[in-house]
């Protein structure tokens, strides 16, 4: 072994949304990092659909972004289709999702990369870890070398013994083109983790030139796009913005499906892993949605000068010569010409539940994970959580107190807190029904609650610091003034209020209640309000929401106080649970297993009874009290 001389603050293992995120964080808090990937060209692939976002990845990236994450800023810079999802529904469960240009994409994280100081790229391949006393001091590379670094953030994605499934074929790789990490998997193996083995796929791309697109519903852009960087305040009006299409398969292609099944590796036995399920196979779709005729196929561009398209729901592992069948048969596509083929891919993952809350091995220190080797799918999860052990490992190396988000403040602590408490059986998606605080946490104000957390780490700066400190010092006031100042009935109040289906008002109220009727919004009152401002579309929703929702919100933060105190509640490392009076066999194993480092953690166990928290509560006051006495 060739030892390269360099001692890093931190290495990470992989470039991908996750390896992007954590990299750069380190760097950026100032550590020596080195970024280690089999080429640079791959930094930032987006290895399926190019799409940023949706129903709950939205908030991630909000809140990756308010952090002083780049995902956000990298979406808003190369996004070709912008949309609100739930734009009609209440702002606790609204979603920004783009489509991203896929190869502009990568080409903004690869600038990002090498601009970025105290950011090395390497390109290897890592076969095994270094460790010595159960610590991380380094990786060794199949080409023979090692390097020793304090932290090692491990983010390979689906490489590790990835294996891609296309009928009967079988090719050992993480992508298409890119060799599988088997060796670190073994090396994963030798220390101890139990490896589980996790399906995802992706369905074949087509040639735009050869689609009818007149027989398609066309799904346009937004006509004014919602940046997800908080550092943007719009999406430039000269950019070039493409449209979707929507097409559906029919009976013919559901026939076509189901008399090749048996082809599918997922029903020939050739895969036994657990696969998505909230975003299942064409394979699947039949099988589990048997009496359904038709399953929607969104056709997504690729970018502007690509002329490809993604066709979003038909995720397929089927022969070649079928999946060119099953296309055709969809309307639009008839002469539709195949330039990749999809494909079903295993890959390894770790049980999260080996993990802290910090992304950090319980049993090796200084040893951090991130991305679907965590057992999540998609993007935002993956750079979530990149980002999150990036953090970690440089406040690791720098001996200050690490970061773990509240369930109750973000999306990001309800994603980690889900793996390291509970694990997960299938592959993790975040989803707005996951989080029981949505009402306190949403997209729009990412930047408030995040904005502290990223300054005192050093990731936001201290101007923008001060920025988002007086955009909510504006809001806050003028939800105040909104309260106090009071309007007696009018002939003018009175006909807004009649123009928007609203009762006339018959006794002095104060402006807040009156914004509080159904289909009055802030516009309509500011004639009457007297410390009315022309304020930007960001602040004037946030002033709506929060009067128009006031008493959900209350109601929402005495929940939150309520279960913050199991929060901050320790529970010792190594703690004993055997022997506990009232304390069950079975709870004592399962807490020894999961080794919660709160209270909370412990409640949130399956399995786990409030009595058996009470009785928790009860006992660590007693050690603690016996403690102090000595």
């Amino acid at each position: 072994m060739n030892t390269i001389t360099n001692i890093y603050d931190c290495i990470v293992v992989g470039s991908g949304h996750a390896g992007v995120e954590a990299a750069l964080a380190s760097a950026r808090m100032g550590c020596k990092t080195l970024m280690i990937n089999l080429s640079f060209d791959t930094i930032g692939q987006m290895s399926c659909n190019p799409a940023i976002g949706g129903v709950g990845k939205g908030q991630l990236v909000k809140e990756v972004d308010a952090l002083g994450g780049e995902m956000g800023k990298a979406a808003d810079q190369t996004g070709i289709q912008f949309r609100q999802l739930n734009a009609s529904k209440g702002a606790a469960v609204r979603s920004s999702r783009c489509q991203s240009d896929r190869k502009r994409y990568r080409v903004y994280m690869q600038k990002v990369v090498s601009d970025q100081e105290d950011l090395e790229f390497l390109s290897g391949k890592v076969s095994d870890l270094i460790v010595e006393n159960n610590i991380i001091s380094g990786v060794c590379l199949e080409a023979g070398e090692e390097i020793k670094a304090k932290t090692v953030v491990l983010t390979p994605g689906t490489f590790l013994n990835g294996k891609i499934h296309v009928g009967k074929k079988t090719i050992e790789a993480g992508r298409i083109d890119e060799s599988a990490s088997n060796s670190l998997a073994d090396s994963l193996k030798r220390l101890g983790f139990k490896l589980l083995s996790f399906k995802t796929g992706t369905p074949p791309r087509i040639d735009g030139k050869t689609i009818d697109f007149t027989e398609m519903v066309r799904q346009d852009s937004d006509d004014i796009p919602v940046p997800f960087s908080f550092c943007h305040h719009e999406i430039p009006k000269t950019r070039k913005l493409l449209s979707c299409y929507i097409t559906a398969t029919n009976l013919n292609t559901h026939k076509i499906i189901k008399d090749n099944i048996h082809l599918s590796p997922m029903y020939s036995g050739k895969i036994k892993s657990t696969g998505v399920r909230y975003c299942p196979s064409i394979e699947d779709k039949l099988v589990k949605f048997s009496s359904k005729e038709r399953h929607q196929v969104f056709l997504e561009p690729e970018g502007l000068d690509a002329d490809l398209y993604y066709p979003n729901g038909i995720s397929t592992g089927l022969p070649e010569d079928v999946q060119e069948k099953m296309v055709q048969s969809i309307q639009g596509l008839e002469k539709a010409r195949i330039t990749c083929y999809g494909y079903s891919i295993e890959h390894d993952v770790i049980n999260a539940t080996e993990l802290k809350a910090t992304l950090e091995s319980k049993r090796i220190e200084g040893l951090f994970f991130a991305g679907q080797i965590n057992g999540t799918t998609g993007y935002e999860e993956a750079a979530a959580q990149g980002l999150m052990s990036g953090i970690n490992a440089a406040l690791r190396v720098q001996k200050e107190k690490p970061l773990v988000l509240r369930r109750d403040e973000s999306y990001i602590g309800v994603l980690i807190d889900d793996l390291v408490t509970k694990g997960t059986e299938e592959p993790y998606r975040m989803f707005t029904s996951r989080v029981e605080y949505r009402l306190i946490v949403r997209e729009d104000n990412a930047d408030k609650r995040m904005f502290k957390h990223g300054y005192r780490i050093g990731l936001i700066s201290k101007e923008r610091h001060d920025e988002i400190e007086e955009k909510y010092k504006i809001i806050d006031e003028q939800i105040k003034h909104l309260r106090q100042a009071r309007i007696n009935p009018g002939e003018e109040i009175n006909k807004v209020l009649k123009d928007n289906d609203s009762s006339l008002l018959r006794n002095t109220t104060c402006l807040a209640d009156i914004l509080k009727r159904p289909g009055i919004s802030y516009a309509m009152i500011s004639s009457f309000n007297g410390d009315f401002k022309d304020f930007s579309k960001q602040i004037v929703d946030q002033i709506e929401y929060e009067i128009k929702y006031e008493g959900f919100i209350a109601r929402q933060q005495k929940d939150v106080e309520r279960f913050k105190h199991l929060e901050l509640i320790k529970i010792p490392s190594g703690f004993d649970y055997c022997g506990i009076p009232g304390l069950s066999i079975e709870i004592q194993h399962k807490l020894k297993a999961f080794a919660p480092q709160t209270l909370g953690q412990a409640h949130r166990i399956s399995g786990v009874t409030p009595a058996a928290i009470s009785i928790l509560i009860v006992y660590l006051k007693k050690q603690s009290l016996a403690k102090s006495k000595i």
